[in-house]
């Protein structure tokens, strides 16, 4: 049968813990894979919130959201940084997240030097620890291999690695003997409340903003 891949693993760590009403988010919307999964998951009690920063990557998330989940008016898109997760959810939804979905590195089939980087993406993941809730559940698709890339995989292994582990659970799946920079998954569960303590500088969240598009 194989194991599972990275993404597929992903969508069950999140399956099991998420259910209809939940709120839940996708942090780096893409072509709207994830979107589609989680907005299958929780159905029309709950909400969505996605972002991205590419206009491309929007429409076409919201073209496959009209094909596969029509009516699906719990999703909301927003073309903004991953890092602005906490300005743009809701106050009342702070530590309500039952799960938050990142897949780093470039939109598939788009520019490449347009990619995911660590002074956005390290200030998501603390935005991101903050907004779950208990029994919560952030997972973290890294790719490795392209520019820019391995660095960004060390912030994000750096940072889950000063995680308390009397508050948050963390695991990776790999695979050990795939060339090429593999992509590989990290993720968080948080077993009790806690605000994160992470220093000013990694944590600053990029102030620009646009206006939210919903589906």
């Amino acid at each position: 049968m194989g194991f599972l891949s990275v993404l597929s693993f992903a969508h069950q760590l999140v399956g099991q813990r998420t259910g209809s009403g939940d709120i839940v988010v996708d942090a780096t919307v893409g072509n709207g894979n994830d979107t589609l999964f989680l907005a299958r998951q929780v159905g029309p009690r709950g909400l969505v919130y996605g972002f991205d920063i590419q206009e491309r990557a929007l429409r076409s998330a919201h073209d496959r959201l009209n094909r596969e989940l029509p009516d699906c008016s719990w999703v909301r898109l927003y073309l903004r940084s991953h890092a602005e997760l906490a300005d743009a959810i809701p106050h009342s939804c702070h530590g309500k997240i039952a799960a938050i979905m990142f897949n780093l590195g470039y939109l598939p089939g788009s520019d490449q030097a347009t990619i995911t980087r660590p002074e956005s993406t390290i200030p998501a993941l603390c935005a991101a620890a903050d907004l779950l809730r208990v029994g919560g559940i952030v997972t973290v698709i890294v790719y490795s291999g392209h520019d820019g890339g391995q660095a960004e995989a060390e912030a994000v292994e750096q940072w889950v690695g000063r995680l308390p582990e009397e508050t948050y659970q963390a695991v990776r799946y790999q695979f050990a003997n795939r060339r090429n920079h593999p992509p590989y998954l990290l993720a968080i569960e948080k077993k009790r409340p806690d605000r994160m303590r992470n220093d000013e500088t990694a944590c600053r969240v990029d102030t620009n903003r646009n206006d939210p598009s919903t589906v």
